[in-house]
Formats: C-alpha cells, structure tokens, sequence
C-alpha cells in the first residue's frame, strides 16, 4: 500500500510539473512576444525622428547655401561701395 501510495504521488507530481512547464512556457512565449512588439514600435518612433532630422539637416542646408550666396554678393556690393567711397575721398581731398 505504501509503494502503491508512493508512486502515486510520484506521477501526480510528475503531471503537476509537467503543466506547470507547459504554462510558463506559454507566459514566456507571450512575454518574448509582447517586448519583441514594443521595441518593433519603439524602432519606428525612432526611424521617423531619424527620418525627420535627415529632411531638417536638408533644409538647413539649402538655408545655408542661399545664404553663401548671399553673402558673396553683399561682399561684392561692400568692395564696390568702398572702391566708390575711395574714389569720392581721393576728389575731395584734390579739391
């Protein structure tokens, strides 16, 4: 009777355990699961900030050049004013 008892509840065990593994395994599946979606949608999030720094840094380079541009053509304009003034100052003084 004892022995009868004794692997009774050795199989009863063995079945307890085996569940047990079945059930956790399936919480792992879903949890792997749930972080894999999370850091999917975390990627994007950050693909899209990536995305809007890289159409940002293109803009301010099109700002940048128009401005070089710009520059130069004000540079331009200062030469001639002060070859002009230069000009003005050397009459005057010969007066």
């Amino acid at each position: 009777m004892t022995i009868e008892t004794g692997v009774l509840i050795a199989g009863l065990s063995l079945i307890i355990a085996f569940l047990t593994y079945s059930l956790n395994k399936s919480k792992a599946i879903k949890s792997d699961s749930q972080e894999s979606a999370e850091v999917r949608a975390e990627l994007g999030y950050i693909r899209r900030g990536v995305d809007d720094i890289k159409i940002d840094l293109k803009v301010n380079k099109e700002q940048i050049s128009h401005l070089t541009e710009r520059v130069t053509r004000i540079e331009e304009s200062s030469k001639s004013a002060h070859r002009r003034i230069d000009t003005i100052e050397k009459e005057r003084n010969l007066l």
